[in-house]
């Protein structure tokens, strides 16, 4: 393999063209494996192939595999904070509901199956957290219930309800991954 790498180093097309049929599935996998959105996937794998083009020259002879396996992994990782980003920036955006045209209703239900995918995501991690907080987290989060509510069934005042949400919200932040939920 090293001099196929070494010939695609120094311009070779015909060598780099099998180092792509020789890696493409696993370099598609492994961008996969960060954003799990098939579409994403394959446009990130294209840049990421440019990516290993242009930085052959600077490839050191250390692992062939490992090395394309960090491109591919970073530039995954990067397309994931824009996307992230972008629907920061579309969330800032979002006009009132009373100017919303109603022909988008398409976005509302997309939205409603966005929330029902996350809904189950949250269910399937569930059973790691804390029975106390875990009571909370349904309520709140998956049956959208109030703090007074909450607290009315709990007996509790509101403010344990909000401190006890608040620790539940600080476990998942340290146990749970992001990538575990995108």
């Amino acid at each position: 393999m090293e001099p196929l790498i070494e010939k695609a180093s120094q311009g070779n097309e015909h060598a780099f063209r099998m180092l792509i049929e020789t890696y493409k599935d696993y370099v598609f996998r492994c961008i996969y494996g960060v954003l799990h959105n098939q579409k994403d996937a394959e446009d990130a794998s294209q840049e990421v192939w440019i990516k290993i083009y242009t930085s052959l020259p600077q490839y050191e002879q250390q692992g062939f595999k490992t090395w394309i396996t960090r491109i591919a992994v970073n530039h995954s990782i990067d397309c994931k904070r824009k996307k992230a980003r972008r629907g920061e920036e579309l969330v800032d955006e979002v006009p009132e509901k009373s100017e919303i045209p109603q022909r988008q209703t398409s976005r509302g239900v997309e939205n409603i199956v966005l929330r029902k995918e996350q809904k189950e995501l949250v269910l399937q991690h569930l059973q790691e957290v804390p029975e106390s907080y875990r009571v909370l987290i349904e309520g709140f989060y998956l049956k959208e219930k109030t703090y007074q509510q909450l607290a009315a069934e709990q007996n509790v005042q509101v403010k344990t309800i909000e401190t006890k949400l608040y620790r539940a919200r600080l476990w998942m932040r340290k146990h749970w991954k992001e990538e575990d939920f995108i």
